[in-house]
């Protein structure tokens, strides 16, 4: 018989595999509790994290500061490390991101369409929990909030295992979680959190424990998704990059293009909605691009462009063939001027990573027409890319951005963490 795992990590537990199919077990036995809690008891639970959260914000700053020592001394970059710290504001932002899940509509039960058959039978589509939702994520630690509770108002179990790197935050954080659970009544097993740094431990959770996860979503960087895309053997929910493209089409006012250009540049440069590369229409290059090449460098932002980027001013570095595809997340961006919207269209089709793209100009005709042609899971219309958020598309939250075409696309929220069934009501009915 397995050995039971201690819910801290330590203490003798057997094998990681033994452990591991002990969590999918107990998660999979939560799964079928919340599938039939009712909205009043998940929302509570919910309350609770975000109170506990906020009382908990010393406990969480100081394993917090544990993580982001560990990744100073590693000589990690800054935008890694601007990822991973937490302060009181992004703390009560996470607390009021789990808040705000709790005044969503719960989508479990909800009839999606209903229609009667000439026979009488009466037949709805109805939303349901996908069971039991596996996470893997580097050095984001409100993911575990995030995550978990938009798992838990969809009906579904969560099993968190955070990096190295946020992990003594990620358990800090699940404490308050915890907290949450137990006031609501809920079973704690409902978010766990993997008590292992062992590599191993990702990859039986992309075997999918013995049928004990449904759904695995990876939040990290290309080599984590490249490795869950590749090993997973239960659908996955997750994009390989942020390749984001701003362009600025003739007409398109100069101050609005820059205030959007900056901002969805270097607002948080190592998150996946950040721009990576600007394209300028050239009818507008001798007015547009200078400005706003100046703009990205006085905004700290180094710029790598092409011949003409580099005609317009001195300090932009020549940029290589591989910078059209390079996610920087950093404060970096490629700078191309193109030949109107066709030349844009087929520069973001040849290196768009199809997350998120955004058309900056005063052309209703030709906005309409990038809206509809872009193929990527976010397109904007002048706007910044990095509202690429659930929380912005009014989510709550999200536990992640799915460039696939299957189930879920753009942010994954609430909605999107649940499948459906059908639901046929008779009178007797035979088939002959």
């Amino acid at each position: 018989m397995d050995q039971k795992v201690n819910r801290d990590g330590t203490g003798k537990a057997g094998s990681l595999t033994a452990q591991m199919a002990e969590i999918g077990r107990r998660a999979r036995a939560a799964a079928r509790v919340l599938a039939e809690a009712p909205r009043a008891q998940k929302d509570e639970a919910l309350k609770a994290m975000a109170a506990a959260l906020r009382a908990s914000s010393a406990r969480i700053l100081a394993a917090n500061a544990i993580d982001v020592a560990a990744a100073e001394k590693a000589q990690r970059p800054a935008s890694f490390i601007d990822r991973l710290r937490l302060d009181e504001a992004r703390i009560g932002a996470m607390a009021d991101g789990v808040a705000q899940i709790a005044d969503l509509e719960d989508p479990v039960g909800t009839v999606m369409a209903s229609w009667a058959r000439p026979n009488g039978l009466q037949i709805s589509r109805v939303r349901t929990p996908l069971g039991v939702i596996g996470i893997i994520f580097e050095s984001r630690p409100n993911v575990t909030a995030d995550a978990g509770a938009l798992c838990l108002k969809a009906g579904n179990a969560a099993l968190l295992r955070p990096g190295s790197e946020s992990y003594e935050s990620a358990r800090a954080i699940h404490g308050a979680l915890e907290q949450g659970l137990r006031a609501a009544g809920l079973p704690q097993d409902a978010i766990q959190i993997v008590p292992s740094r062992d590599r191993e431990a990702v990859g039986l959770m992309l075997s999918g424990l013995g049928g004990c996860i449904d759904v695995i979503v990876p939040r990290g960087g290309k080599s984590l998704v490249a490795r869950v895309q590749a090993e997973a053997r239960v659908p996955v929910f997750s994009h390989l990059e942020g390749i984001c493209h701003v362009y600025v089409h003739a007409p398109a006012d100069l101050e609005m293009a820059k205030r959007v250009v900056v901002n969805a540049k270097m607002r948080r440069p190592g998150i996946c909605g950040a721009a990576e590369t600007l394209l300028v229409d050239r009818a507008l290059a001798g007015t547009h691009l200078a400005p706003l090449v100046a703009a990205l460098i006085d905004a700290r932002c180094e710029v790598r462009g092409d011949e003409a980027a580099q005609a317009a001013d001195a300090r932009v570095i020549a940029a290589k063939p591989e910078d059209w595809d390079t996610e920087y997340l950093d404060a970096i961006i490629s700078v191309a001027v193109v030949d109107g919207l066709e030349g844009a269209l087929a520069h973001i089709a040849a290196h768009s990573s199809q997350h998120t793209e955004s058309i900056i100009t005063d052309d209703a005709a030709a906005a309409e027409q990038f809206l509809a042609r872009v193929d990527s899971a976010i397109v904007l219309h002048n706007a910044s890319t990095q509202f690429a958020d659930g929380g912005e598309f009014g989510m709550g939250a999200e536990i992640g951005i799915a460039t696939g075409r299957m189930h879920a696309r753009g942010p994954v929220g609430v909605e999107q963490l649940t499948s459906f069934k059908y639901q046929v009501r008779g009178s007797g009915q035979t088939r002959p």
